[in-house]
């Protein structure tokens, strides 16, 4: 779902062991996406922000805000837009909007715990950084400032095939976070047995495979600004530095072939639990479960795939998390919920308005 400039996600982890704060039920994680914020380093704007103090962001519409007026319109649209008309992007807002929390009063909450345990590591919230690509476009550091926000403020983030930092890179930013890797699978299967490897090698603790992207969605807003990433943008080799020698892969590469019976061939080559992401459908998540995955992102990409169905990067970052986490531990404390493992879907409840 989109919210104020987010993409927003549920993971279900399938398969809790006993012992589990939610042993025997699905576990539901938030996954988060926004756009960083580039400094604008025009005269007129640097000197009317010296005699205008700027107001503290405390929502994430803020950031959204300040995004838009900070980046170009060509990398803002290509952020933002959806696919088609529009109408899935907006009917995500419209959805999110819906939804209501039925709160439980006269309860200790004088102590409230965000933490959880995701694929057997610990976090400090039940929220993470979902993939994005190419955040260079909005800040230099790109994904490396992205890996230490998320570091610091102890999440997942889940770092996509089309970063424009290099694996090595992000990794040596920020080696104590927990990092997941999303999967475009490619038409070349060393190649995606290599990556795989490599993920691996710089301990990634779980492969994201993202399902709903076998060709790119129309996205009319990058069709008429003229936005080829395809030619226009150089993407980081997938290969590992020691094996590269090629060109740069481009996102044509994508598999339109892949389908269930692949997945056992990517868990013959891996360790690490797979997770599936953009499933949208009950028949979906039950050949998941089938197929012995180990969770699943609901996800309509944003709306940025089929359709009708910030102030500055690390420190933006870092703050648009800090504000979801203290909303979360807010909405816990006013629902009644002391620990993750007391929320349950008796809790909400969708408006008719």
């Amino acid at each position: 779902m989109l919210r104020s400039g987010l993409l927003l996600g549920h993971f279900w982890e399938f398969g809790a062991e006993e012992g589990d704060e939610v042993a025997g039920t699905p576990r539901i994680m938030t996954t988060a996406s926004w756009p960083q914020v580039e400094e604008n380093t025009d005269m007129a704007t640097a000197s009317k922000r010296q005699k205008t103090p700027e107001m503290p962001f405390v929502c994430l519409t803020d950031f959204q805000a300040q995004a838009r007026e900070r980046l170009s319109k060509t990398t803002w649209d290509y952020i933002e837009g959806g696919a088609g008309e529009g109408f899935t992007k907006e009917d995500n807002i419209a959805a999110f909007k819906k939804i209501r929390l039925r709160p439980r009063y006269l309860k200790d909450v004088s102590e409230v715990d965000t933490r959880t345990i995701i694929q057997g590591e610990k976090i400090s919230a039940p929220i993470c950084i979902s993939p994005t690509g190419f955040h260079c476009l909005a800040w230099p550091d790109g994904e490396m400032s992205t890996a230490r926000a998320a570091q610091a403020a102890d999440i997942c983030y889940i770092t996509s095939t089309y970063a424009s930092c290099t694996l090595e890179d992000i990794v040596a930013t920020a080696p104590r976070g927990l990092r997941w890797f999303q999967l475009y699978v490619q038409r070349d299967r060393q190649l995606n047995k290599q990556l795989i490897q490599r993920v691996e090698s710089l301990g990634f603790k779980a492969l994201v495979i993202t399902v709903d992207v076998p060709i790119t969605g129309n996205r009319r807003h990058d069709i008429r600004n003229q936005v080829d990433l395809k030619t226009n943008l150089l993407l980081k080799d997938l290969r590992s530095p020691k094996e590269s020698s090629g060109p740069c892969l481009q996102m044509s590469s994508i598999d339109p072939s892949n389908c269930w019976d692949d997945l056992s061939w990517l868990q013959s080559i891996t360790q690490l639990p797979i997770i599936l992401k953009g499933i949208l459908t009950k028949e979906d998540a039950e050949l998941a479960v089938k197929h012995n995955v180990q969770g699943i992102i609901v996800s309509n990409h944003g709306g940025r795939q089929l359709d009708e169905v910030l102030a500055s990067g690390e420190r933006g970052v870092e703050e648009v998390l800090n504000i979801l986490k203290n909303e979360f531990h807010t909405s816990m404390t006013l629902t009644g919920c002391r620990s993750v493992a007391e929320i349950n879907r008796d809790l909400i409840q969708f408006s008719r308005l």
